[in-house]
């Protein structure tokens, strides 16, 4: 490994000088003395692109992190030359290149420094594999922290931190193992209230520094390819992020069903233990609407076949566990068994699909089917064919969604876990080794694989799942944090997991509930899983070498608290559905981290065990054992407990109760909250009724609320309605108007409203300006509820 500084010592540096710059529309360009040249796009007023070419020549232009659609254009752009510097200008910061060595300094209009170069870019040539390591270092700010880099293992914040980002199956991986199942090369970083992200789009093996080995210095680099990357201003964190993932592109909504509760199991075979598990369900009445198939579902590890003699009739199956309120998921591996008689193996091979080696020959390596060809989707031509696979699966079966997983890609027995450097991709018409492409390679597969399923599920909404991922790769699916383990270390781990891939662009996200090697106890399990509820993929998982994983294995009392906070999860789906309603529309992270909920408050820098659910829950896990509460910090602002409507006044740590039955739970004071009856599924029910629990607020809040059909795309077309809710508390008074838009029609016509923390008694009520009886809104003042219509405008309570 080359370290910094053997970069710096080995590596060229700028000789004094630059030779030219041009201007020409969105582009500047400049021409050192060396022969390197800079490229600085400016893409929007908060965004620039970065580019270096050592030899004057720059890499084909391409990217599978860059959404084609991604916004760009920009209100104003000046460049202006100094006697020492190139300034650029756009209506949010400078930009200023100096001419003696190139180095670049980001600067705030009113010339305070966000981040400044180094050394700034230099590079080694590499004699083993041709071309550079390109690296790029930053002077860091005293103070300043950093976030993101996707599922990485280790504290939420960066600082001091040194990791590599190189798709790595790591199964029952530990806290702070550097390489880990996804490579997500951007980061935020933040002092004196000033936040701003790098997106380094390179898919060769990234290193990233956080004044690790020098204090005041953060450095990123690459094993070869072009230093190619984008800064980002804020100066809000929520600005980086949402322009970040414009960039990276955003998701489709997925049915709602796959914001449910799902059971997994490595492996529920054969039919009869499938129909065991999901009637035991129903029996329990415990809400689930989702059953995963691992790979023994397979004939002989095969993928797309069925093992006749588990599954005689896997058609009649699926449907069954439909009409039962089960969507059936299945697992999908990349590697392709080599056998002759398998169909899907003698297309790839007559159609030369699979990966080669530099020399020729087919990569071979081992995985569950035992010897296996690899197919290349980085070729398009593969992942059409890949995606026409599942016309059988989805099409004609009806299993809902496609779970893959060794995409690493993976591979068993072999030094590194992975296929050898010299295997060749397609790159999409960009030949290349493996070294440029593994990082890749699980996305481009849950790429095809989201086609596939799309296709054939139309016009119902695709699901997928994968472990592999790259920036971008939330376009076409969820993920999960792959093979952890059930102790109270992987619990933490989880919590601060999900939060980072949530600000790294990739909110639906979750991880093995209770771990998936190993077996937790009963008082683990039901931690993990009150913690589970509140991640946007809600899954438990297990390897069934180590033992049972279902809800009721751990005894009643368990069972008891299990079954109600994932009825919890149920009511609060409206709650979520509307936040990733906002995450697909506007790139807002599902949970929120306290730094990007409140980043003036410098306690919140180093906080990751509170984060923000949606807008308005606060959320704070039990993560040790044998307590019956713990110390939690509050942001700034007034929190309702969940439990007890006990109002607490942040910006403070202080001690709550939290018995196994319970866990801290927050709501924001003024939020508004739509809450759906406890179903066993997703769309059991008509609802008939809707709930808004409304918490008072001395002053205003806004809060929304999205619906659609659930599924499908009629929502595309103007069939979803937006409710936008405007609380304004005053002493003696609570007014509350609703403003909708789309056409969507809601089943049910009436509101229940339940407030909380009037500090009132109400004696009048005004509807859309108008007195009305309480009695005619059935009020209930011991339990201050009330009844009005789904369209009202307007209303006011007066004390």
């Amino acid at each position: 490994m080359i370290t910094n500084t053997e970069l710096e010592h080995k590596g060229n540096l700028y000789p004094a000088g630059l030779v030219s710059f041009d201007h020409d529309q969105d582009t500047v360009s400049f021409l050192s003395k060396n022969g390197v040249r800079l490229n600085i796009t400016v893409l929007r007023d908060n965004m620039l692109r970065f580019r270096y070419a050592t030899n004057g020549i720059f890499e084909d232009d391409f990217s599978y992190a860059v959404d084609k659609d991604h916004p760009h254009g920009f209100n104003h752009l000046k460049v202006e030359e100094h006697e020492t510097h190139v300034v650029i200008t756009t209506e949010k910061f400078i930009c200023k290149v100096a001419k003696v060595d190139l180095r670049v300094g980001m600067y705030e209009l009113t010339g305070k420094p966000i981040v400044e170069d180094e050394l700034g870019f230099h590079w080694e040539e590499s004699f083993e594999f041709g071309g550079n390591f390109v690296k790029m270092s930053k002077a860091s700010k005293d103070q300043e922290n950093f976030f993101g880099l996707g599922d990485k293992p280790t504290n939420f914040n960066l600082k001091g931190k040194r990791l590599s980002l190189w798709n790595t199956d790591q199964y029952a991986y530990g806290k702070d193992t550097a390489e880990l199942y996804k490579a997500v090369p951007y980061y935020m970083g933040l002092h004196n209230n000033i936040g701003y992200g790098i997106f380094f789009d390179n898919t060769f093996k990234t290193h990233f520094d956080f004044c690790h080995e020098r204090r005041n210095v953060t450095s990123f680099w690459a094993d070869g390819g072009e230093m190619n990357y984008y800064f980002i201003y804020g100066p809000q964190l929520s600005d980086v992020l949402t322009t970040y993932t414009d960039l990276t592109g955003k998701p489709e909504l997925p049915p709602m069903w796959a914001l449910g509760f799902h059971q997994c199991k490595w492996s529920y075979y054969p039919e009869s233990k499938v129909k065991e598990i999901t009637s035991k369900f129903r029996e329990l009445n415990f809400p689930c609407d989702a059953i995963y198939l691992d790979i023994d579902y397979m004939e002989g590890f095969r993928c797309f076949t069925w093992n006749n003699d588990y599954f005689p009739d896997p058609k009649r199956m699926v449907q069954e566990l439909e009409e039962d309120g089960f969507k059936t998921v299945a697992i999908i591996d990349p590697g392709i068994k080599i056998d002759l008689d398998y169909s899907v193996f003698k297309e790839g091979l007559e159609n030369d699909y699979f990966c080669r080696r530099a020399d020729g020959p087919y990569m071979r390596g081992k995985v569950w089917p035992g010897e296996c060809y690899f197919p290349d989707f980085t070729n398009p031509e593969v992942r059409e064919w890949w995606s026409g696979l599942y016309r059988e699966l989805i099409g004609e079966i009806g299993v809902k969604g496609v779970w893959n997983d060794m995409n690493e890609p993976a591979v068993m027995e072999v030094p590194g876990k992975t296929f050898p450097f010299d295997v060749r991709h397609d790159y999409d018409g960009h030949k290349c080794s493996h070294r440029k492409a593994h990082n890749v390679y699980g996305m481009q597969m849950a790429r095809a694989t989201y086609e596939g399923v799309k296709k054939y599920n139309f016009p119902k909404r695709p699901f997928i799942i994968t472990r592999a991922n790259y920036s971008g790769g939330q376009r076409y699916t969820s993920t999960w944090t792959g093979d952890n383990v059930a102790t109270w270390e992987h619990l933490w781990l989880a919590n601060v997991q999900i939060q980072r891939l949530c600000v790294s662009g990739m909110s639906f996200a979750g991880s093995d509930i209770g771990g998936f090697a190993e077996q937790p106890s009963g008082e683990l399990y039901t931690r993990w899983l009150q913690l589970g509820i509140f991640h946007p993929f809600c899954r438990v998982h297990s390897s069934g070498d180590h033992g049972e994983q279902e809800p009721w294995f751990f005894g009643d009392d368990v069972l008891e608290i299990s079954r109600k906070f994932v009825e919890l999860r149920y009511q609060l789906l409206p709650y979520l559905y509307t936040a990733f309603y906002k995450y697909v529309e506007e790139g807002m992270p599902i949970l929120k981290p306290l730094v990007y909920h409140d980043q003036e408050d410098v306690q919140t820098h180093y906080r990751s065990d509170e984060f923000i659910f949606g807008n308005q829950f606060l959320v704070c896990p039990i993560q040790e054992p044998n307590v019956q509460g713990r110390r939690m910090y509050f942001p700034r602002g007034k929190w309702y407990n969940f439990w007890n409507d006990t109002l607490v006044t942040g910006g403070r740590e202080m001690w709550v109760d939290a018995p196994l039955e319970s866990m801290p739970i927050f709501v924001k004071e003024g939020a508004i909250i739509p809450k759906y009856p406890v179903q066993q599924y997703v769309d059991e029910k008509k609802i008939e009724q809707m709930s808004l629990d409304i918490y008072y607020k001395l002053g205003k809040e806004n809060s929304e609320f999205y619906e659609d059909s659930h599924d499908g795309y009629e929502y595309r077309q103007g069939g979803f309605s937006l409710r936008t809710f405007k609380l304004t508390g005053k002493d003696d008074e609570v007014i509350v108007q609703q403003h909708k838009h789309g056409k969507y029609a809601s089943t049910y016509d009436t509101f229940k409203l339940t407030f909380h923390g009037v500090p009132f008694e109400i004696r009048k009520v005004f509807f859309e300006n108008e007195e009305v009886n309480l009695e005619d809104l059935q009020y209930n003042a011991e339990d201050q509820t009330m009844i009005v219509s789904k369209d009202f405008s307007e209303l006011h309570l007066v004390g």
